[in-house]
């Protein structure tokens, strides 16, 4: 996903250009790369669309907008006071800059 991420304008990468990435850094093999995304293509992590014989891969959303949606699905199995004190335990655990980024998030909101 950081590689598709941090992909050019359209963010729009084939396997090919996905495991170019990412070969210098790790010991990948193209099939494995191949797989990772046809994998996270039928969870609807990324969309494909076929280009000739070869997929095209983009992330099907930003790292915060799926953060965000990873942090709603975790919070859906809480209902009532165990929701509450799922939120106080995260929170109770952020570090003073999350904290301070919350409350600038909650203050953009209230207006």
């Amino acid at each position: 996903m950081d590689v598709l991420w941090a992909a050019g304008d359209d963010g729009v990468m084939t396997v090919r250009e996905v495991h170019g990435a990412l070969v210098p850094g790790r010991d990948v093999a193209y099939t494995t790369v191949m797989t990772v995304l046809d994998r996270m293509a039928r969870k609807q992590l990324v969309t494909q669309e076929r280009d000739g014989r070869a997929f095209r891969y983009r992330a099907r959303a930003t790292r915060a907008e799926l953060t965000a949606e990873l942090m709603h699905e975790a919070l859906s199995d809480f209902t009532g006071d165990d929701r509450g004190q799922a939120l106080v335990a995260f929170v109770g655990d952020a570090a003073a800059a999350d904290l301070d980024a919350l409350r600038q998030a909650l203050a953009e909101l209230d207006r």
